[in-house]
């Protein structure tokens, strides 16, 4: 069962989300990067698994 401060922090985890996701959707990067992808990937692959693997791809390319 979760508790009240428990279930208030996983709703302001989730719209702190949300407001991220949109703010790299509109990101030019991640324009660009989307671009760059099969429209097959485009039509299939949720929204937020994109934000994700972009995310992913971005570090990854970072840590080199």
């Amino acid at each position: 069962m979760a508790t009240k401060s428990s279930t208030l922090f996983s709703s302001e985890n989730a719209n702190v989300w949300l407001s991220l996701q949109r703010a790299i959707c509109n990101s030019a990067g991640f324009q660009r990067w989307k671009s760059e992808l099969p429209s097959d990937t485009l039509d299939t692959t949720p929204l937020e698994q994109l934000v994700r693997r972009y995310l992913r791809e971005t570090l990854e390319t970072l840590a080199y």
